[in-house]
């Protein structure tokens, strides 16, 4: 069986979808029945290949998203035939997606989709997402909520199926305790203690502006000498992220790190007291679990796809109510029976995520498609 993934759309692994590719690919199985082949832009030959034996077969497409739409709207079903696919994964179907398929499809989805086709994503977007997940055969949801959203917007029950994101348990472990006040990592050095939230500037629903708010709160109450780390990429809403954190009476306490590599979030999850993540646009929520893996505890929103995620090992809070998360905050820091509970919850929830088998989960799923061809 030869199954052709798709890294267009993926940002070149600097964003979530990227990741998740960069993950996957990473944890390819050797299954004898199984021919993977990865295939893009020339831009990321190396991106998600190298250091591994993994076939790429660059399309020579302009790099921008508009030229990789049209290439799946007009020559994918070409390509794919022309290289013999008994199947095609797309990690992206948020950004690039065929809108037929002779070739069998599998799409992951990643994301909660229903606000990106009630946003302002333009119409080719949107026709993409709506007719090319109408069309596929097999979607894999990465998380049930995903699932109901995707069937609430009328794709079929029948074709969706959830498997989980994994974590890299080599990547994301308990690290010895700190001796330091200094966490560094090249160019940072992050001065202890502090919480963090490693998440994309991209929007109010990611609620940063709330969680200065509410840090600020913890602050004035407490008088600890916490910072607050937001360590993620500039997106649509940097400017009301920046102006909230640079209003605050604790301005030179919030250290907004900009784009952080995903390697290294390891160790700043390490070096934290916690992970506080208000986030209300999370379908997949794996940071949380990331965390977990690192052995600190986590305090996080109680909406969309979290709960699900982190069942019973994180404090939950309503993102909207400031006083809620830092009281978290609070509880986190002041609390070390429960500290410690919900570090030991957190590693044994995190040991049910692994990338071999989410790998294994998904070649199922297509070697299931595949027989039914």
């Amino acid at each position: 069986m030869k199954i052709g993934i798709d890294t267009f759309g993926c940002d070149h692994a600097r964003s979530g979808l990227g990741t998740y590719l960069f993950s996957f690919a990473a944890h390819l199985s050797e299954a004898s029945d199984v021919q993977t082949e990865l295939f893009g832009s020339q831009l990321d030959r190396f991106t998600y290949t190298s250091g591994k034996d993994i076939l790429y077969n660059p399309v020579n497409v302009a790099n921008s998203l508009h030229s990789e739409r049209l290439w799946h709207f007009t020559s994918s079903g070409k390509f794919f035939a022309s290289q013999k696919y008994d199947a095609v994964l797309f990690p992206a179907p948020e950004r690039v997606l065929p809108v037929s398929f002779k070739t069998p499809g599998v799409a992951v989805v990643n994301s909660i989709l229903s606000s990106q086709i009630e946003g302002n994503c333009d119409w080719t977007q949107k026709l993409q997402i709506k007719r090319g997940l109408y069309k596929i055969q097999k979607i894999i949801a990465a998380s049930h909520y995903i699932a109901s959203d995707l069937v609430n917007h009328g794709v079929s029950a029948d074709k969706i199926e959830v498997v989980y994101n994994g974590i890299d348990h080599k990547l994301f472990f308990p690290a010895i305790d700190f001796d330091d006040d200094i966490v560094d990592i090249k160019p940072f050095a992050i001065r202890r203690p502090y919480f963090i939230y490693g998440s994309r500037l991209s929007g109010p629903e990611k609620k940063h502006v709330e969680l200065i708010k509410a840090f600020s709160l913890f602050k004035e109450k407490t008088k600890l000498p916490h910072r607050l780390v937001i360590a993620g990429s500039d997106g649509p809403y940097s400017a009301e992220v920046h102006k909230a954190a640079f209003e605050s009476p604790f301005a030179s306490d919030i250290f907004l790190t900009g784009y952080f590599p995903h390697e290294n979030f390891a160790q700043l999850y390490s070096g934290s007291d916690g992970c506080i993540f208000p986030s209300e646009a999370e379908g997949v929520g794996l940071p949380v679990l990331e965390a977990m893996a690192t052995g600190v505890p986590v305090a996080c929103s109680s909406a969309c796809a979290l709960p699900e995620i982190a069942g019973d090992a994180a404090l939950y809070f309503n993102s909207n109510n400031i006083e809620e998360i830092a009281l978290c905050m609070e509880k986190i820091v002041s609390d070390s029976a429960l500290k410690a509970d919900m570090v030991k919850k957190g590693l044994e929830h995190s040991t049910c995520f692994s990338w071999e088998k989410t790998v294994s989960q998904t070649f199922d799923v297509v070697r299931r498609l595949v027989g039914m061809q």
